[in-house]
């Protein structure tokens, strides 16, 4: 009965179907939903649109792994950015809050996770293969691994500190700052820009 009287109210099919989306409680979800009930018509159908379209529209970066609507995502298509630096993230949206920090003009490389051996990702599972055969390929000087500072993003750090070692580029890691168990999209992009700026070389044996 419940279930049949949410499916008539479209205010609150919408708030239920917003509160699943990352960092929006009820409260939130419900706001949207009326924002959305007071918006003009054609606004709404845009945003219906946008979003229907972003399955198809969307891929990955063929050199970085990075959301894209092409073959290749802006950074790596952009000849201004920095080839000597490659800053290694977990996931799009780890790159993109180093991009808000506004001090990074290198390129990037999307491992598309984290090493967690109780979810059954291993190294095989993530984009590590590419990240050594970029690096073979020649021209990066440095390799930053901004990995997330939680338990599994330290073990990927250090795992890919000892894969790089043998390839000769300098291996850093961002600079403490950043609070340990937190994820780089929640870090304010001062404390990020720091973290950057002061990153230290990591040792394999660290």
């Amino acid at each position: 009965m419940a279930g049949g009287s949410r499916a008539g109210d479209p205010i609150a099919e919408l708030a239920d179907r917003l509160r699943r989306l990352p960092g929006v409680g009820p409260r939130s979800a419900q706001r949207i939903a009326y924002h959305l009930a007071r918006a003009p018509a054609a606004e709404v159908r845009a945003l219906g649109e946008a979003i229907a379209r972003l399955p198809e529209a969307l891929g990955t970066c063929r050199v970085c792994g990075n959301l894209s609507g092409g073959d290749l995502c802006a950074i790596c298509s952009d000849e201004r950015r920095d080839a000597t630096l490659l800053c290694v993230v977990e996931h799009a949206d780890n790159l993109a809050a180093i991009e808000r920090s506004g001090v990074y003009r290198g390129r990037y490389h999307v491992l598309g996770g984290a090493i967690a051996p109780l979810q059954s990702i291993g190294p095989e599972q993530l984009r590590i293969d590419s990240l050594i055969r970029r690096i073979r390929e020649g021209g990066v000087e440095e390799v930053i691994l901004a990995t997330n500072p939680t338990v599994e993003g330290e073990a990927t750090a250090l795992y890919l500190a000892r894969a790089l070692a043998p390839l000769g580029v300098r291996v850093t890691r961002l600079a403490t700052g950043v609070p340990v168990g937190s994820e780089l999209e929640y870090v304010d992009k001062s404390t990020l820009a720091k973290a950057l700026e002061g990153r230290r070389r990591l040792a394999p044996g660290e």
